[in-house]
């Protein structure tokens, strides 16, 4: 099974790493490093399976090879699951020998936070390896940059969409208020949005309502409000059959990861005239930070970077409205092609 999954997805190694002494289970997929050495977070998490742990370490690679190609990073695409519940088998002696497990990599996987992993963390897996961003003297809280780059994206589909480059009374709505969500919130309502926000948060809700002039729709009703652009910023596999028919809005573009529950639903959304902005595109700032952060860039730097992101989105509307495709094919060729074009210039090696 294993060997048929990475075949299928095209990944150039996966890695089981185990420490009895310490209780360590780990995966470490890299998927492609034609641009560069594979950057993804680890994740703990405690999943049913191994096969679970290894279909998710599998997907998320490959995404990321996605994100760093379509960022114009000098990137690869990797990612690391640790099995487990975090609150019980995360020790430093557990991350430390996850370190090892890193730097027996030999630099094609270069690690960072993800879910259940934190700065903190990456101090103690820094002990064991030098292939590790994120750290505390690190470029900071990415968020603002991220939602710099979800903003930009935004701006960039509705000048496409309605020949305007103002977000003045255009309305949106905010699914979710985490630190991204809600400093696009007061991107969106300093540039002049009408926003709404929902969240299952009340304490997010109260705080973002202290800031800033906003309506507020309930949850299980978010689908059906009627808006320009719907943003999802929570969870992932929101667009799904169930919600598709529901929406009421011209553009789907958030800071959620995976936002379509299936690849599909890129042309379902086409179907019913409504563009979906890859989510990869345009959430890649805290990509793009921790890439600056590794390479001894600056928060300026990153910032700067992840405001370009409008002008890729908008070299990729265009080739899909030239080309009668989705947004998301568009991507997806403009992402193989900086694969393709390093491929083609690395000379051919003769041992």
């Amino acid at each position: 099974m294993v060997f048929d999954a990475v075949s299928e997805g095209g990944h150039e190694q996966v890695s089981y790493f185990a420490d009895p002494e310490t209780g360590l289970q780990a995966i470490i997929a890299v998927h492609d490093t034609t641009l560069g050495p594979g950057l993804g977070g680890t994740r703990i998490l405690d999943y049913e399976t191994e096969d679970d742990a290894l279909s998710d370490v599998l997907r998320l690679s490959k995404a990321m090879t996605m994100k760093a190609a379509a960022a114009d990073l000098d990137l690869g695409g990797a990612k690391a699951v640790i099995v487990g519940d975090h609150e019980s088998i995360k020790t430093d002696a557990l991350l430390r020998a996850y370190g090892r497990a890193v730097e027996a990599m030999g630099g094609r996987y270069i690690t960072s936070v993800d879910v259940n992993s934190s700065v903190p963390d990456m101090e103690v897996i820094a002990t064991e390896t030098e292939y590790v961003a994120g750290r505390a003297d690190g470029l900071g809280d990415p968020s603002p940059i991220t939602a710099t780059g979800v903003r930009r994206g935004i701006e960039t589909a509705v000048e496409f969409e309605y020949g305007t480059d103002s977000l003045e009374d255009v309305s949106v709505v905010v699914q979710g208020l985490g630190k991204v969500g809600s400093a696009l919130t007061g991107q969106l309502v300093e540039r002049g949005a009408s926003v709404t926000v929902s969240d299952i948060s009340q304490e997010n809700l109260a705080s973002i309502r202290e800031s800033y002039d906003v309506d507020v729709v309930d949850p299980d009703a978010v689908y059906d409000e009627s808006c320009d652009v719907f943003a999802p910023c929570a969870i992932g596999g929101v667009v799904n059959d169930e919600t598709i028919p529901r929406l009421a809005c011209d553009i789907v573009a958030g800071a959620a990861n995976n936002i379509l529950a299936e690849r599909r639903h890129a042309d379902a959304l086409a179907d019913r005239d409504i563009r979906y902005v890859p989510d990869y595109v345009i959430n890649a700032g805290g990509l793009i930070t921790v890439a600056e952060e590794y390479h001894g860039g600056t928060r300026e730097d990153a910032m700067a970077k992840a405001r370009a992101i409008g002008d890729r989105l908008e070299t990729m509307l265009e080739r899909a409205d030239g080309s009668e495709m989705t947004v998301l094919d568009a991507a997806e060729a403009y992402a193989r092609e900086r694969i393709e074009a390093a491929d083609r210039a690395t000379p051919a090696s003769f041992d």
